[in-house]
């Protein structure tokens, strides 16, 4: 059986927290949620095509390694 893998700093207790604060959550929380996070002028939502998401993560993990603020 192949052993699950996490990004840095994951672990299954982590993978477990973020799964149940979902569930708990009420449509109106989320779409709450939602609204707050395309509010935040500190990030950019958009969408790409699914083949470069890969690429996208890489260049997000690059970034976030030079330790540049707002990473």
């Amino acid at each position: 059986m192949k052993q699950s893998q996490f990004p840095p700093g994951w672990d299954d207790k982590r993978v477990q927290k973020v799964i149940a604060h979902y569930e708990a959550q009420t449509e109106e929380e989320a779409v709450t949620e939602d609204e707050a996070a395309f509010e935040d002028q500190t990030q950019t939502v958009m969408e790409i095509p699914t083949e470069l998401v890969p690429i996208v993560r890489e260049l997000i993990a690059k970034h976030q390694d030079t330790g540049k603020p707002g990473a």
